[in-house]
Formats: C-alpha cells, sequence, structure tokens
C-alpha cells in the first residue's frame, strides 16, 4: 500500500477504539496523512456487523476506517495486551475508547503507558469523561446530546425534547479528540512538553456546541431557563424553516435590524406601522409571531428556487434545505467537492465527506475505506515488531490475531 502523505504524515496514530466516535479522531488524523493502524479482534470490530448494511457490509465501518492499516489482535488476552504495550512504544498517539476500570484491569492506564512511551499522545474518549463519579458510567454520543443539554433545547416550544436525526455527539467527539490530539503533538514536538493524556468526554464537545445559549443565560437571574423553540430563536426573528409554494423548504436567518429592513421592503411591508413593529430588535422581539408569520406567507406563495433568489438579492442569508440527493446535485457542493465517492469492492461507491478543512498545499483525501479483517497483518507486524512469517503463522493458528 502507498505510504501516506499530507500535513501530518511521519504521524503514526494507533488506533485500538471502536464504534464510531473514538474511530473518527483517527480517522481524521489519517485523512490528512498519519499513518493510522487500527486493531481490531480477530473475528473483526462488532461496527461491521451492526447498523447499516449493504451486500453484506457496513457502510459506516468503511467510512470510519477510510485510510487505516487494519490489524487483529486479541487484547482481552494477556498476550494480546503484551503486543499492544510493544506497539504503543512505536507510536506517537493511541486512541482508544476503554474505561478506567478497563484500563486498570488490563494494566494499561495512562501512567503505565506512558512509562513505556514518554513521548505517548493517549486520547482518551468516553461518555463522561476519566474523572468524576460518572467516569465509568458506560454511554453513547446521543446519551451525551440528552446529558449536556441539547436534547433539551430540540423540539417545538409545546412539544416534548427530540434527539438529532443524525449521530451528532458521536462525531463531535471525533472532532475534539482530533483538535486534543494535534494540541498535544504540537506541544510535544514545538514545545518539549512530551507526552499527554487527551480526555475527551463525549458530553462536553455538546456543551460547547451550546456555548452562546449558555453565555445567555443568567443563573442568578428569577426567570426561567433557556426553552426549546422549535426551529425558531427566542433572541432574533425572523430564523426559522419555510414552506415555500411548490412544497419544499428553505431556511432563513436574518435577525439583524439591517437584514429586517431589507426583508421588509422585499415583502412590502416597510410602512411606518410595521417599521414601529419590526425595524428595531427590542420592538420585532414583542412581535416576533407576527413577523415571523409575515415572512412565512411571502414565503409560501413562491417556489423554493424564486424565494431564494428573491432573499440573495436582498442580501439575507438564506439556503434550500436539502435532501442528500439535491445535497450532491448542488453546484457549490460539487464545485468543491465536498462529498467524495469512495470505491469499496463490495459497497459499490460509498459517499464520504470530503476532509475539511481545505488546506491549500497539503488537503486532505480518502485513499481507500476501511480494510477487509486483518489486510495488513504480515506488513504491520513485521514494521513494527519485527515479525517474520513463522511468527505471523503462529499468532494466528493460536487465535492471537
Amino acid at each position: 500500500m502507498k505510504k501516506p502523505s499530507g500535513a501530518l504524515a511521519g504521524l503514526r496514530v494507533l488506533d485500538i477504539s471502536s464504534f464510531l466516535a473514538a474511530p473518527q479522531v483517527a480517522a481524521f488524523l489519517g485523512d490528512f496523512g498519519a499513518d493510522v493502524i487500527k486493531v481490531e479482534p480477530p473475528t473483526g470490530e462488532a461496527l461491521r456487523r451492526i447498523g447499516a448494511s449493504r451486500n453484506g457490509e457496513s457502510p459506516v465501518w468503511a467510512m470510519v476506517s477510510r485510510n487505516k492499516r487494519v490489524i487483529t489482535c486479541d487484547l482481552n488476552r494477556p498476550e494480546g495486551r503484551v503486543i499492544l504495550r510493544r506497539l504503543v512504544a512505536e507510536v506517537d498517539v493511541l486512541v482508544h475508547n476503554y474505561s478506567p476500570a478497563v484500563l486498570e484491569r488490563w494494566d494499561c492506564t495512562w501512567e503505565q503507558l506512558r512509562a513505556l512511551n514518554s513521548d505517548l499522545v493517549m486520547v482518551s474518549v468516553s461518555p463522561y469523561g476519566h474523572t468524576g463519579p460518572l467516569a465509568d458510567r458506560p454511554g453513547a454520543g446521543t446519551v451525551a446530546e440528552a446529558f449536556a443539554g441539547l436534547t433539551h433545547m430540540t423540539g417545538e416550544a409545546d412539544g416534548p425534547p427530540l434527539l438529532t436525526s443524525v449521530p451528532l455527539g458521536d462525531a463531535l467527539a471525533g472532532v475534539f479528540g482530533c483538535i486534543g490530539a494535534l494540541v498535544a503533538c504540537y506541544g510535544r514536538d514545538a514545545n518539549g512538553l512530551g507526552g499527554q493524556h487527551v480526555d475527551v468526554s463525549m458530553y462536553e464537545p455538546v456543551l460547547a456546541l451550546m456555548g452562546s445559549t449558555l453565555a445567555a443565560w443568567d443563573p442568578d437571574g428569577d426567570g426561567p431557563g433557556p426553552m426549546r423553540f422549535g426551529s425558531r430563536l427566542q433572541t432574533g426573528v425572523p430564523r426559522n424553516i419555510y414552506r415555500t409554494a411548490d412544497n419544499r423548504y428553505l431556511c432563513l436567518s436574518g435577525t439583524t435590524d439591517r437584514q429586517v429592513e431589507r426583508i421588509l421592503v422585499l415583502t412590502g411591508r416597510d410602512g411606518p406601522e410595521d417599521q414601529a413593529k419590526f425595524a428595531r430588535m427590542a420592538d420585532r422581539l414583542a412581535h416576533s409571531d407576527e413577523l415571523d408569520a409575515l415572512v412565512a406567507d411571502w414565503i409560501a406563495q413562491r417556489p423554493l428556487e424564486e424565494a431564494v433568489a428573491a432573499f440573495v438579492e436582498a442580501r439575507i442569508p438564506v439556503a434550500p434545505v436539502h435532501d442528500l440527493a439535491s445535497l450532491l446535485a448542488d453546484a457549490q457542493v460539487q464545485a468543491r467537492r465536498s462529498v467524495t465517492l469512495v470505491p469499496h469492492d463490495v459497497l459499490g461507491s460509498v459517499p464520504m465527506a470530503t476532509p475539511a478543512p481545505i488546506l491549500s498545499e497539503t488537503p486532505g483525501a480518502i485513499g481507500h475505506p476501511g480494510p477487509p479483517i486483518g489486510a495488513h497483518n504480515a506488513e504491520v507486524y513485521a514494521e513494527l515488531l519485527g515479525w517474520d512469517a513463522d511468527r505471523l503463522a503462529q499468532a494466528q493458528t493460536d487465535g492471537l490475531i
């Protein structure tokens, strides 16, 4: 296999994590050239067998294991953990999602692994972090969304709290884990700080997503705390999802005084009475339902493309609400190649988000989807541990790899 190239070429990552959140940390690093070695059980990781399936293969596995070299090792066996510790000594970054209790049982705590590799950056992804009373409690990205308050803020004002329709908590944990790994590597390589433990809880990235809501809340005030408000904002109007005449939807957010002034002109509602009610922020918040309905009625009389074009002309932030098919067909998405169709021997073409952000000289790339079980056993074990063919064969016979 061609060696990875890119901004992170030369960075070696060992990924012993499973499922969705933590593997994305290593996948993001691999997108930009890191050499990522993925360890899974001899029978394959569970993600290969759960969730979406096409022709007996998992497209999600193919996505989160992209650009990785895949080896097998039974980490539940003492001999497997001996191999793990030898591999840890040869890498820059370790990514995992095991609880503190499991690491203690395995003799693979941060302190123990740092003793083997003082420059190691260990990224731990867990539901609640590795400290505090919930450190060993199981969880998931979905649970993290609820725990951090995002679910409370999602849904109609008079309805129940709702979960997002995508695994947002998992994706955010992956992004924050990648950031943490890069920050720790910079501190090590540029400032001589040595290795660090990067402790990524799954709920704290969701909490960061809610930063503006959190900052606007007055914990000492007498009023109720922030509540879900459908697709609207209690602090800004108009901001909503609106149905068009051709039964499609657009998203509009034009909440500043100047934007609202242009919306009033566009909709023919810029007379003195409307100006008095809507032109200034404080006034229009007192009449937010009326302004939202005014905008909704104007949009409902026009097809999507006409309405979007009118708001664009008026310099109002607006976009069609894409489904995946219309997203891939969008000229902007095509011009920036925002989605990559990655070929897979069994799955066919697997759409994946092209690595972002775009670097001018060393942009990220998806070289290949997740490989078959143990595809790189011979290559990696020879390269990192010096195994010959006999040693590899014996480990396979023993069921160790």
